[in-house]
């Protein structure tokens, strides 16, 4: 083979080499390393094309409440055993029909584009509040969560229904523990 072939292929696989890594990169990045569920950024594209898409959209804050207090009583650790449970709980309740995200913390959303065909609102709220197990003890969970349904919002935009999803569960964190609003 013509060692001048071969010099000039190189640089295009060095190129294609870095892209490839550039775009695994990019890809964990959406994704939170604890969780697996998507970041702020990777969740927030996706969510914004299903709000103008589907008309039945339902989005979802979620907060836990008094999670300061797991990580001072029993460490990190149970910590990010909490915040898994949690991320965990989330997916399974969204589904084929939604997609979780954890915002930071101990801040998840959700945008389900079918949420008649979730348990409901009611059924998440329970599933959340479950204790969770962490090296053989049971820690109390509980979470506030706040929705917003796209029918609800004269402009059918994501930043609108996130600004309502929040006013409903702070509303639900100042009803006490263990709402949704």
């Amino acid at each position: 083979m013509d060692t001048h072939v071969i010099a000039a292929g190189l640089p295009a696989l060095g190129w294609a080499l870095h892209g490839g890594m550039l775009l695994r990169r990019l890809s964990s990045a959406r994704r939170d390393p604890l969780t697996g569920l998507h970041t702020r950024a990777g969740w927030t594209v996706r969510a914004e094309h299903l709000m103008s898409s589907r008309p039945g959209a339902l989005v979802l804050l979620v907060d836990l409440d008094d999670f300061k207090a797991v990580n001072d009583t029993y460490g990190h650790a149970a910590g990010d055993a909490v915040v898994t449970a949690t991320a965990d709980r989330l997916s399974a309740w969204c589904g084929r029909h939604g997609i979780p995200a954890r915002l930071g913390g101990d801040e998840f959303a959700a945008i389900v584009t079918d949420p008649a065909r979730t348990p409901g609102l009611p059924a998440l709220r329970i599933t959340l509040d479950q204790p969770v197990t962490h090296n053989g003890r049971p820690l109390a969970v509980s979470a506030s969560v706040g929705h917003c349904h796209r029918g609800d919002l004269p402009v059918p935009g994501l930043a609108d229904a996130l600004s309502a999803a929040d006013s409903a569960m702070y509303t639900a964190k100042g009803h006490g523990r263990r709402n949704t609003r």
